[in-house]
Formats: structure tokens, C-alpha cells, sequence
């Protein structure tokens, strides 16, 4: 890996810490970048093999702060807020996952880092899987964590949200008073020992950025981008026998009710030498919700592993396997 050199690989101003007011704990430093005239929100922390966190829907990288600082021990751990979200720009663009995955690779490059163990979370496992099928030269190891993209069940309230005219509820369901009366029902719930108690604070949680307008408009794009009202419309099913030379962990929570844990195994049995754990403690959010739990799955998955180094001339035999090229009459 190049050395990392987050303020002076794009040119003066370029890439530079935040304001004192924005800065996250000591050890994970955030800072921003300018890339194609977007400014990006990225946090970094530790030395060592680069591990790239990718965030899931209405998400930051502030939600890896306490696995980061897990795994900052022993690696440079790199976590950016993807374009739409956090307190990166919110542009009318492209909110495709092929469009995070070569805004990614556009940081990182500006980085100075040719490769990384790449872990995505729920849209951000989606986006990682995109990332490898277009940047494979750049993934040394795949983690999937409650991933989007492994089959099309999803949560009801995503299929709603993801309706035409959906804007004006998403609107008012964000609203200070109503998140407050919702996480109130929720806590009380958890003090009975419900489930639906933690379901309905992470959608208390999800719903609470999405109080400005250009956050609002850009959860919209991004959510109608992977999903619509029958469920997830972006699979990588057909693509996951890629991954047969790629290190690849899938964890999930064990108390999911967004994404289903079904879908996680049966991806498993469809990539060769897949690992699989899952998290009794955690829901949709293990970095949140059992960030111990999963520093430790984390740790043990990549110090059991050998980085992957695939080159071009290999990819095109792996595809070449399958695409029966042949004369059209």
C-alpha cells in the first residue's frame, strides 16, 4: 500500500482536517476532500494494511466510530461519507451505487491507497460488491455486513419511502416532535423487551438526518436507485461466483428485520470458501448495536486470511469462464 498522505495528494486546499466544531475524538480524525467540485466528509485513524468502511442508507461515517477505533490498533482504517449523506455534498447527480463505488475509488486514489480490506453495511454492502466488480485490482478482502443486493425482501417501510409522492410523508415523518414521540414509543417498548422496540429506533435513527431538504432529495435518489415498491431491483446474485478468489465475510444480526438474514445464507452457499457469522446482540446495525462483537469478527477474519491481489489479466479468465463467446450466424 502507498503511504497515506490525506492532506497533499490532490494539491494545496484540496484536502484539508475540518472545522474544530466538526471534528470527531481523537483518533478519528475527520477531514474533507474536494473531488469533481463536491466537497466529501472522510474520517480516518491507526497505521497499518488500509480497511475502507462504507456506510449503509441515511447513514455517516460517524456510525463507525467505535469499530474503528477498535480496529485502528492495527490498521489505517479510512471511513468516507458518501456523496448525499453525512455531511458530504448533497448535489442533484448520479445516486447509483456504480456512481458511490467510482467516487470511492476517486478518494481512495487521492489517498495514495492502491488496495484495501473493503467492509460494507446495508447499501454500503451493495456498494462494495459494486466496487470490486469495477475496481477488483483494489479489493484485498470483501465484508458484508446486513448487506442490500443478496436478495429482494426488504423492509416495508423502504418499499413505502421508495413510492412516487413518498416525499411529503418522508418529510413529515422526519419532523423534530414526530421523531420524539417515535422514540419515546420505542424506548418504551425495548423497557418491555420487545424487538419492535429496537426496529423503531433504528428508524428513529434513520429518519433523523433527513430534516434538510437536500438530504431528503438525496435518500429519495439513492433509495429508488436499489429498490421500489415490490422490493430490492439491484442484485448481485448473478455476480457472487466472482468472488470464488476473494477472502469474503458475510455478518449479520441475528434480530434483522430490515434486510433478512435468510438472504446472507443463501449468498454464502452461492460464493466458494465464504465465511458467515452472525451477531445474536445486534440488529440491522452491528456497528452500532454490537460493535464489540464485530471488531472481533472482523480482526479474526483478516488476521486468517491472505490478501486477494487479482490483476486484469486474471479477471478476464474469471469472466471468461462463463461468457461463452461465440459467433453470432
Amino acid at each position: 500500500m502507498a503511504a497515506l498522505n490525506p492532506g497533499g495528494i490532490l494539491g494545496p486546499g484540496t484536502i484539508a482536517p475540518v472545522s474544530e466544531g466538526q471534528a470527531q475524538a481523537a483518533g478519528f480524525e475527520a477531514w474533507q476532500a474536494e473531488l469533481h467540485g463536491h466537497e466529501v466528509i472522510y474520517r480516518i485513524a491507526g497505521e497499518g494494511p488500509a480497511v475502507l468502511l462504507i456506510h449503509g442508507m441515511i447513514n455517516s461515517s460517524r456510525h463507525w466510530r467505535e469499530l474503528a477505533e477498535q480496529l485502528a490498533t492495527d490498521h489505517t482504517v479510512i471511513a468516507p461519507d458518501l456523496i448525499g449523506h453525512g455531511d458530504s455534498a448533497t448535489p442533484r447527480g448520479d445516486y447509483s451505487i456504480g456512481a458511490h463505488a467510482a467516487a470511492i475509488r476517486d478518494l481512495v486514489a487521492a489517498l495514495g491507497i492502491r488496495s484495501a480490506t473493503v467492509v460494507g453495511h446495508s447499501l454500503g454492502g451493495g456498494i462494495a460488491m459494486q466496487f470490486f466488480w469495477q475496481f477488483p485490482e483494489r479489493v484485498e478482502r470483501l465484508v458484508l455486513i446486513s448487506s442490500g443486493g443478496l436478495g429482494p425482501r426488504v423492509s416495508p417501510l423502504l418499499r413505502v419511502a421508495a413510492m412516487p409522492g413518498a416525499s411529503p410523508a418522508v418529510a413529515l415523518a422526519s419532523r423534530p416532535r414526530v421523531l420524539a414521540a417515535l422514540e419515546a414509543v420505542a424506548n418504551a417498548l425495548e423497557r418491555h423487551g420487545s424487538d419492535r422496540g429496537v426496529y423503531l429506533d433504528a428508524v428513529v435513527r434513520a429518519l433523523r438526518p433527513l430534516q434538510g431538504a437536500g438530504q431528503r432529495r438525496a435518500f429519495l435518489q439513492t433509495l429508488r436507485s436499489v429498490i421500489d415498491v415490490q422490493g430490492q431491483k439491484v442484485s448481485a446474485r448473478d455476480r457472487l461466483y466472482l468472488l470464488g478468489e476473494m477472502p469474503t465475510l458475510i455478518v449479520w444480526g441475528e434480530r434483522d428485520r430490515t434486510i433478512p438474514l435468510q438472504h446472507g445464507l443463501e449468498a454464502q452457499h452461492s460464493i466458494p470458501n465464504c465465511r458467515f457469522e452472525t451477531l445474536p446482540r445486534a440488529a440491522h446495525f452491528p456497528n452500532l448495536e454490537d460493535p464489540e462483537g464485530l471488531a472481533g469478527v472482523l480482526a479474526s477474519f483478516m488476521e486468517t486470511t491472505s490478501p486477494a491481489h487479482i490483476v486484469d489479466s486474471e479477471w478476464r479468465d474469471v469472466i471468461g469462464q462463463r461468457a461463452r463467446l461465440r459467433r453470432v450466424a
